[in-house]
């Protein structure tokens, strides 16, 4: 639905009115380690990516995996480092859209991830007008949880992070 009908409640014109779409990758098969409850499971890039794959887009309904936003190749992971750092690319360099697709990735992560893990999100390199001011703002502990009381700003967020139906 082109026009701002699903995304976070957007009405007018569209930034990117005609995104390119890519093709989902598949589910991960589950092996036997993964199932064994008494093998210690280590957090991986691909675990990461399937929480943020599916996050729609505010602007669009899709996924932030079919406008590949997000791909599982941008994310590192080091779980003895406690660390995870997701690069995403906006689907244009001036997309208004950045920070808040920004901010529903870090909060997926925070609310889905042990609270020992350190998350940079930023924006790839070089492919935003905004690049710096965007990260900065991601980067910013009390501007991400003053972002956070906004009640309309973290029902958009919310919007994003709920499956579609």
């Amino acid at each position: 639905m082109v026009g701002g009908g699903e995304g976070g409640g957007r009405v007018g014109l569209l930034e990117n009115a005609n995104p390119l779409i890519y093709e989902r990758s598949g589910e991960r098969p589950v092996t036997a380690g993964e199932e064994d409850e008494q093998v210690p499971d280590s957090i991986d890039a691909r675990e990461i990516f399937d929480l943020i794959r599916s996050i729609n887009d505010p602007e669009h309904p899709l996924t932030l995996e079919e406008l590949n936003v997000v791909e599982q190749v941008r994310i590192q992971v080091s779980d003895p480092e406690s660390t995870v750092a997701v690069a995403f690319t906006p689907t244009i360099p001036h997309c208004s859209m950045a920070t808040l697709i920004g901010l529903s990735i870090k909060v997926k992560l925070l609310r889905s991830l042990p609270q020992r893990f350190k998350m940079d999100v930023h924006i790839t390199p070089g492919t935003h007008a905004s690049e710096h001011a965007v990260n900065k703002q991601l980067a910013d502990k009390e501007r991400v949880a003053a972002a956070l009381e906004n009640t309309h700003l973290l029902e958009v967020v919310n919007q994003c992070l709920s499956a579609r139906s």
